[in-house]
């Protein structure tokens, strides 16, 4: 295993039809700003509710990514 550094930072993933959904649409906005992301850890899941039903889903993440030696 090689000597990394890692910077974590925490976003908020949202969507309308699933957990796993949120997750990805997160994890590949946050790809488009930050390099080398390594891995993510979902933090904290909670959701919207509307008329008795689920009309939302968050998840709280946090990502790892190495920094440039």
């Amino acid at each position: 295993m090689s000597d990394n550094v890692y910077k974590i930072v925490e976003i908020v993933g949202s969507s309308p039809t699933g957990i796993e959904d949120a997750i990805e649409k997160a994890i590949e906005r946050a790809a488009s700003t930050l390099r080398d992301i390594r891995w993510f850890e979902v933090k904290e899941t909670r959701g919207h509710v509307e008329d008795g039903r689920v009309a939302h889903y968050q998840v709280t993440l946090r990502i790892g990514f190495t920094l440039d030696g």
